[in-house]
């Protein structure tokens, strides 16, 4: 490295201006080597970041049987998708397969296990062939192969030997190597060179720079460089954490809280670990004497912490096990308060296990409700794609049909729920089980289908078909509409008591929706509303359905107890929730 260190140069023609270049936007370095700098950039962030009232109500027997069994349970989509995973090799594995997962990714670059010499780099690079970008290609390589940092350094000494120079682009990967490593210190040689040899520094090499100089005593040098980034573009969330955790480490509160008070405004969102750093740091500066919170007293600190708590509850935030463990720790050491943390779930009523205090419902307030009506009503079922998905007319003899019938209590997606079967000659009799299973519990059944389905075939029979139109009101759409906004409107229309059946999580639609508080609500109404049915439906046998769950998944206090669900896998999607909480009370 120090042979390398005083070959670095410039490019001349590289037009740097002289300031922080934001290749977030450009994607295109200004640096020597030519870099396609953004695709490379994100990529090595990348592996940075990858490495480091109804509530009384008794559930009916078709649905108590499943709990806590629920498509939003954590973990679900995992499970299924791995055992489909397994079905699918069972039924296709060959040899043709095998042989070619064997043979790809062969020729890939293999790098050394040990320091070599410039004679034995090149002799290396003519054996591939003088590889093009040989040294950016074999320095990745010993990133992802976690190779020893020696190495690295002696590929950067070739390279300058044979160059006389070493490219942006090629430090950058190095950078990436030695911020991984933890080698903070040859970050610093690395900091000395990059500034020494190029006019500015993009946003990825700033971004390691801050994460490194955060972790050591140079960690002002890390808000240095922030407020550089800040000149061009909002620093991102991961920014703004190292320099928080930094200072809380350090002590400085002050400037922690300031740089968290700016991660807000600038509407993005705290890391965990940010957080994390927050609630140890309160607890360490305590044990220490008070040291960082002379400026700030234990009390309004306490406040801007129980405030971290209120942010997860409005943006539905569940904290991953080792931040719980964190806030559990905190509530313990508030001195003269008596708090006690412990670990528990719930029951299928919403009744903490451990307390036994009953969490929030599910249901919605008549005035969330009717918000949230509007919103759909205006944003999917008459937004700016709707005729995409059907025909004014039809829409408009949908509305009228609902209007002259009955109020639903449940609504069926007949097309969706049939395709349960991988069997295509038993979907008339899959969804004929379905309704005739709620036409028994004594509801008031709308079948949502479309007109093909009314031609009698092996998947539509006549006879299914008859009675299920006995058993329940259906509209039958065209056969090019979208059901979805028909199955919203109907159940919405009908009020806060009517359920819906789908397999369909409602994904897109949901991201149709204009502000995140909205889509919070609308996940929260389906799944209070959503009735999924629970596994395979054998011929002659009763269909069941998951349960839904009487209480609200979400932080929340009386103010003597606080209830945190908090992840317990890392095997949870972003449309389910947690099975696991923390109970906190206050004796």
């Amino acid at each position: 490295m120090k042979a390398a260190r005083f070959m670095c140069t410039g490019d001349t023609n590289s037009n740097l201006g002289g300031r922080l270049t934001d290749r977030r936007n450009t994607g295109q370095t200004d640096g020597q080597g030519g870099m396609k700098n953004k695709a490379t950039t994100q990529r090595q962030e990348k592996r940075w970041d990858d490495t480091v009232d109804g509530r009384s109500r008794r559930a009916p027997h078709w649905q108590r049987h499943s709990f806590p069994k629920s498509v939003f349970a954590a973990g679900t989509a995992k499970r299924t998708t791995e055992i489909l995973k397994k079905k699918a090799v069972l039924v296709s594995l060959n040899e043709d397969e095998t042989e070619g997962r064997t043979t790809r990714g062969a020729g890939k670059v293999q790098p050394p296990d040990q320091p070599l010499s410039a004679a034995e780099w090149r002799k290396l690079k003519e054996s591939l062939g003088n590889l093009q970008r040989f040294d950016i290609q074999m320095m990745t390589a010993l990133f992802t192969s976690g190779a020893e940092l020696d190495i690295a350094k002696s590929l950067l000494n070739f390279v300058a030997m044979e160059k006389g120079t070493l490219s942006y682009e090629l430090l950058l990967q190095y950078l990436v190597l030695c911020v991984h490593g933890g080698h903070d210190a040859e970050v610093f040689e690395v900091y000395d060179i990059m500034r020494g040899s190029f006019s500015s520094l993009d946003t990825g090499a700033s971004s390691l720079f801050i994460k490194s100089f955060s972790r050591t005593v140079r960690w002002r040098e890390a808000i240095n460089i922030l407020h550089e980034i800040r000149k061009v573009i909002i620093p991102s969330a991961s920014n703004y954490g190292d320099v928080i955790a930094a200072a809380v480490l350090h002590g400085d509160i002050i400037t922690a809280w300031a740089f968290y008070d700016e991660l807000i405004e600038k509407g993005l969102s705290p890391r965990q670990e940010v957080w994390n750093a927050l609630f140890k740091g309160q607890r360490e500066t305590t044990e220490e004497g008070g040291k960082g919170l002379e400026a700030m007293s234990q009390s309004e600190h306490q406040e801007r912490l129980l405030g971290i708590l209120l942010y997860m509850r409005n943006n539905q935030i569940y904290p991953e096990h080792s931040l719980a463990s964190s806030i559990k720790t905190w509530f313990e050491s508030l001195s003269g308060q008596k708090w006690t943390g412990s670990w528990t779930s719930t029951t299928p009523k919403g009744v903490c296990r451990c307390c036994r205090s009953e969490l929030e419902s599910i249901q919605l307030t008549a005035e969330e409700y009717q918000h949230l009506k509007d919103r759909v009503m205006t944003d999917i079922i008459q937004g700016r794609d709707v005729f995409n998905k059907t025909t004014p007319e039809e829409l408009e003899k949908f509305k009228a049909f609902v209007k002259r019938k009955p109020t639903f209590d449940v609504v069926v997606d007949g097309l969706n729920v049939a395709s349960i079967s991988n069997d295509k000659n038993r979907r008339s009799e899959m969804l004929l089980a379905i309704v005739s299973e709620l036409k028994h519990q004594g509801l008031t059944i709308l079948v949502l289908g479309r007109k093909h389905m009314l031609q009698p075939c092996r998947s539509w029979e006549r006879h299914d078909m008859k009675l299920i139109q006995q058993q329940a009101h259906c509209f039958f759409t065209e056969n090019i509409s979208e059901d979805d906004p028909f199955l919203l409107y109907a159940t919405l229309h009908s009020g806060n008591h009517c359920l819906f059946v789908s397999k369909d999580l409602m994904r897109d639609h949901k991201a149709c929706l204009p502000d995140i508080a909205t889509r919070q609500l609308f996940f929260k109404w389906q799944r209070g509303h959503q009735l999924v049915v629970d596994g395979y439906v054998a011929a002659g046998k009763r269909v069941r359905f998951q349960s839904i769950l009487d209480y609200d998944t979400i932080v929340q206090t009386s103010g003597d107890s606080w209830h945190i669900p908090y992840d317990d896998t890392e095997d949870r999607s972003t449309y389910e929730i947690p099975q696991r909480w923390l109970c906190l009370t206050k004796h």
